[in-house]
């Protein structure tokens, strides 16, 4: 699972990188608001480590932003702990507050209570078979949760992952926006149905090829998307 730090002190996002990493998370590392999109955008995130201070674009902003695009969760990290700091940020759509200077173990504790109900999406396809797509070029390994291309790891987020697990569960139909997000994302999925739009536009990036740009996910104008060229292997 990735976490995406974004932090402007490279001590502290050290600091956190290391313990993450420690505990099997990966990570990558935002030292301002602006790079902190772009990532966002390029690689997607299971969890956001949010400071508030930030130069070019605030962590506000940025959770804001984000927050438009997504439910993921996001703990902010800052040295305003006022109560009216704590209550502007959870505002803006921040599931937890954590105040510097803090305890890494602590803080290690607040993440794994937020990706608990992440991770308990991983028996929901244990004993599934694998199913390969694009050729066999790409295979959807459900047993692991991993999404591999040609063999490689693809680095997804559990919302990519499930989203393409859905299309790819039933390749010939024709998907909706909200049956996607009913059957891959849950019932008690809080986002705008176009965010699904903005998933499918990160999985065409991580798997585009040459003579399929579109990532093998094929839109149905005016109904939905469906993959391309499915099987399941035997």
């Amino acid at each position: 699972m990735r976490i995406l730090i974004v932090e402007d002190e490279p001590s502290i996002a050290e600091v956190v990188a290391a313990y993450a990493r420690r505990e099997g998370y990966e990570t990558s590392w935002a030292p301002d608001g602006e790079t902190a999109m772009e990532l966002w955008e390029k690689e997607g995130a299971d969890l956001v480590l949010l400071d508030l201070m930030l130069p070019k674009l605030s962590g506000d902003e940025v959770c804001r932003r984000i927050r438009v695009q997504s439910q993921v969760p996001i703990i902010m990290l800052t040295a305003r702990g006022s109560e009216a700091d704590v209550v502007a940020g959870l505002d803006d759509g921040a599931n937890d507050y954590v105040s510097k200077p803090f305890s890494p173990r602590v803080l290690m504790a607040r993440i794994r209570a937020q990706l608990r109900p992440v991770r308990e999406v991983r028996p929901k396809y244990e004993g599934a078979a694998p199913i390969l797509c694009a050729g066999g070029h790409i295979e959807v390994d459900s047993e692991r949760v991993e999404l591999r291309k040609d063999g490689v790891p693809i680095p997804v987020t559990k919302s990519e992952f499930l989203i393409f697990s859905t299309l790819a569960s039933r390749p010939i139909r024709t998907w909706s926006r909200e049956e996607i997000i009913h059957t891959a994302l849950g019932d008690n999925y809080e986002g705008f149905d176009r965010t699904v739009d903005t998933y499918i536009k990160n999985l065409r990036k991580k798997l585009a090829e040459p003579g399929h740009e579109n990532g093998w996910i094929r839109t149905v104008y005016g109904f939905g998307y469906r993959l391309d060229d499915v099987e399941v292997q035997s």
